[in-house]
């Protein structure tokens, strides 16, 4: 194991910026595949629940403004990619924590119909 861990950050450290983000990615999704499948809810977007008939039904996992990173942003909600997710951070960084869902408003990129879309998933904790 201890092996592995040191590999892992070799191989961070000789990828790009680009490269390590597209790891987060499969990682994150490796974990949440295994979550899936052993049965523990996973913080990632959503979530395949599956009804009594056997069709599937999506539920949305909510989305913490207040202390999400830029990737769960990007994954977790609607129209947001990772330029405004970083964007969303940066605003969070300088004013502080998210006093109203509403206040995302004054995120660049980030307007009404974004917050609309995303009404139901964003949280303030």
């Amino acid at each position: 194991m201890l092996k592995f861990i040191n590999l892992q950050k070799d191989t961070q450290r000789a990828l790009s910026a680009q490269g390590r983000m597209w790891l987060r990615r499969v990682w994150s999704a490796t974990a949440f595949a295994l979550a899936v499948l052993v049965g523990v809810n996973s913080p990632l977007s959503s979530t395949a629940i599956y009804a009594q008939d056997g069709v599937q039904a999506t539920s949305q996992a909510s989305v913490n403004i207040n202390t999400a990173d830029a990737e769960t942003l990007a994954t977790g909600l609607t129209g947001v990619g990772l330029t405004r997710a970083q964007e969303i951070v940066r605003y969070r960084e300088s004013y502080g924590p998210f006093s109203s869902i509403e206040e995302l408003e004054e995120v660049k990129g980030v307007g009404k119909s974004t917050i609309d879309k995303n009404r139901t998933l964003l949280v303030l904790e």
